[in-house]
């Protein structure tokens, strides 16, 4: 993944990069290079700062920055924000997982869900030059503990829920939940979910979502029959809105994404929620892909983000397809696998992303958490594995594919290298 090093900024080059430096340029230290600090320190014509001084050169005033982090629905309420914004006639910035985009057009291709503190700024800086009102970002848990996002005074951080992920990095779940958390310890607006029990937050400037709970926006009722419709209440102020989108967890995305808008526009309740239903999701996000067997691709890729899909199709005879990464958290496979056998028909165990692991051990870390004698097959081949899912539809009155882990992913990564794969475009390819 090529990063941003070096912008140029008022006739001033900044970089985090030694092999970069140029006479006059600022070399900014940040947690993660500042072994390089004496390298920089030895060219007299460079002037150094601290990653926390960054800010200092920059006005970032005139744009709204919303944060949005949690363990699942970054993307979708990044996106649904974005849209919302964009339909009520603003102008506005989306950075994330899909890329980086300005007023409905793509800037920039695939990225970390939240890049290094300079291209944060960069992007930024090209968002305000483009005359946005506001910025939509994703921010991971690696970003909060890396520092990526310091320096930005968020107008509005979001919270969407907290569950495990990313052990690899964080070593445990109480270490990934204080990360999270430490987000939302300061005095800025924040919105949080009510309904998730492990948020904690200062209790300054402080708004919430929910349908469980007492919140400042509350669904009061809803149906998931024929898309999303539900009812929404603001104190006394009773609206609605609908979408084509499906699954319980997508109506507190879309609730989250009109507080969201509402906290920092002011725009009347019922004027957001009347352009929810020009939003169609994401692509790879439980994207139907076929109606006769239902097929639908998402990345869900943890336990419960696979639960709180498959939860909302129990009616139908659902066939899974998944694996899990490579080099990643391990102890969230078997519980996958666990989740999967509960709600599935059958189950096809297939590769995801391997990198360097053999996708053979991974698959016996995903069966250790599955019964013996469950309706497994595994199948490494993630075509063949996806055919075969097709194939079995026909065996059920009523059969649903879900095909999870890479969502609109165009790569499959093994080893270090990124071979052409879409589960999309595999989708379409077998039913033509």
């Amino acid at each position: 993944m090529k990063k941003l090093l070096v912008i140029n900024h008022n006739n001033t080059i900044f970089t985090d990069n030694t092999q970069q430096l140029q006479d006059g340029s600022i070399f900014v230290v940040s947690k993660q290079n500042q072994k390089f600090e004496k390298i920089a320190l030895e060219n007299k014509t460079v002037k150094t700062i601290q990653s926390s001084q960054l800010k200092d050169y920059f006005d970032f005033s005139s744009i709204k920055v919303i944060g949005v982090t949690g363990t699942n629905g970054k993307t979708t309420t990044t996106a649904a924000i974005y849209s919302f914004l964009l339909d009520l006639g603003y102008k506005v910035a989306l950075q994330g997982t899909r890329g980086f985009f300005i007023n409905d057009t793509k800037v920039e291709d695939y990225t970390l869900t939240t890049p290094v503190q300079l291209s944060n700024f960069a992007h930024i800086q090209k968002a305000i030059d483009e005359g946005c009102e506001f910025f939509v970002m994703e921010v991971s848990s690696h970003a909060i503990e890396q520092n990526r996002i310091e320096g930005i005074d968020f107008a509005l951080k979001v919270h969407t829920n907290i569950t495990s992920d990313h052990l690899d990095y964080h070593k445990s779940l109480e270490n990934y939940i204080k990360i999270k958390n430490s987000f939302f310890a300061d005095d800025s607006m924040k919105l949080i979910n009510k309904d998730d029990n492990k948020i904690k937050f200062k209790m300054k400037n402080v708004y919430a979502y929910g349908m469980e709970n007492p919140a400042t926006y509350k669904v009061t009722a809803y149906s998931l029959k024929d898309g999303i419709h539900v009812a929404l209440q603001n104190f006394s102020n009773m609206v609605s809105f609908s979408s084509p989108m499906l699954g319980l967890f997508n109506i507190y995305n879309l609730t989250a994404a009109i507080a969201s808008v509402n906290l920092l526009t002011k725009k009347p309740l019922q004027e957001i929620c009347d352009v929810v239903e020009y939003f169609a999701g994401v692509a790879g996000r439980v994207e139907v892909l076929h109606n006769d067997p239902l097929i639908i691709v998402d990345f869900a890729h943890t336990p419960d983000g696979i639960e709180k899909l498959l939860n909302n199709f129990a009616d139908y005879d659902i066939i899974t397809v998944f694996g899990a990464g490579g080099n990643r958290d391990r102890t969230k496979r078997p519980l996958m696998g666990k989740v999967a056998q509960y709600f599935s028909k059958e189950i096809i165990i297939t590769s995801d992303n391997p990198r360097f692991e053999d996708p053979e051990l991974i698959t016996q870390d995903i069966l250790k958490g599955i019964d013996k004698g469950s309706n497994v097959t595994v199948e490494l081949n993630r075509k063949e594995a996806i055919a075969l899912a097709i194939k079995k539809a026909s065996n059920y009155k009523k059969p649903a594919i879900f095909i999870l882990g890479k969502g609109d992913e165009e790569y499959q990564i093994i080893y270090d290298k990124k071979f052409p794969l879409k589960d999309k475009d595999i989708v379409l390819s077998l039913l033509s």
